[in-house]
């Protein structure tokens, strides 16, 4: 039997402000096997975005328990949660986020580089994993030289270059034509597969949810298994 790699149960997430509580999530439930591919649909304003920065260790739940990779994220401190984010995930979001005045290689090393300080070794990583998603002859291009689609390559390759045991991935389809949805989609399904990497996916695709072996539902603050 494959090793859970996510563990959550009865995952609440409150919002509060003088008005009133908003409650998002209501008691969430999930355990999801390591080398796993998920996805997570639902409508919007259900709280996909805010359960993935949950599990991220970019939010902390309002109650319930959640381990990801073995991390207790409601007990772990500030430190443990850095840490947890450098070498345990990688994020890929429906914005790239990428340092405009740097180029796609400095753009998908710079993870490995604050991890370790060796900027060789940084580059090592990268270099593959840019070639790996087509950008071989991009290396040295900053973010407006390069297409929607290739920027998000450039994310991909950046969330995969500390070996991450799980890549959440929140809309990184989102902003993209029809043409690249599908090829940056097409790689970020076949590169988890390839580094054998637990991929949890939200998105409003049905295509695209429909191509992980297990697919939820999030609606109402609960989430099914469809």
């Amino acid at each position: 039997m494959s090793e859970d790699v996510i563990v959550c149960g009865g995952v609440r997430k409150v919002f509060r402000s003088e008005a009133e509580d908003l409650q998002i999530l209501r008691g969430v439930d999930l355990r999801l096997e390591r080398g796993a591919c998920a996805s997570i649909t639902g409508p919007s304003g259900c709280g996909k975005s805010t359960f993935l920065s949950i599990l991220g260790g970019l939010d902390r739940p309002s109650g319930g328990d959640v381990s990801v990779g073995g991390v207790d994220l409601v007990r772990a401190g500030d430190d443990e949660l850095s840490a947890f984010r450098a070498r345990v995930v990688g994020f890929v979001f429906q914005f790239h986020y990428l340092l405009k005045d740097f180029t796609a290689l400095e753009n998908a090393m710079l993870p490995a580089y604050m991890l370790t300080g060796d900027r060789k070794a940084a580059i090592d990583k990268a270099r593959p994993l840019l070639e790996a998603v087509g950008l071989g002859d991009r290396l040295s291009h900053v973010p407006a030289k390069l297409s929607g689609g290739e920027r998000q390559r450039v994310a991909i390759a950046r969330a995969l270059v500390n070996d991450p045991e799980i890549v959440l991935a929140d809309e990184p389809t989102g902003n993209l034509d029809r043409a690249s949805a599908g090829a940056v989609e097409d790689l970020l399904f076949d590169l988890a597969a390839s580094h054998g990497t637990t991929l949890l996916v939200v998105t409003h695709d049905p295509g695209m949810a429909g191509r992980a072996s297990r697919r939820f539902v999030l609606r109402d603050g609960e989430l099914v298994e469809s």
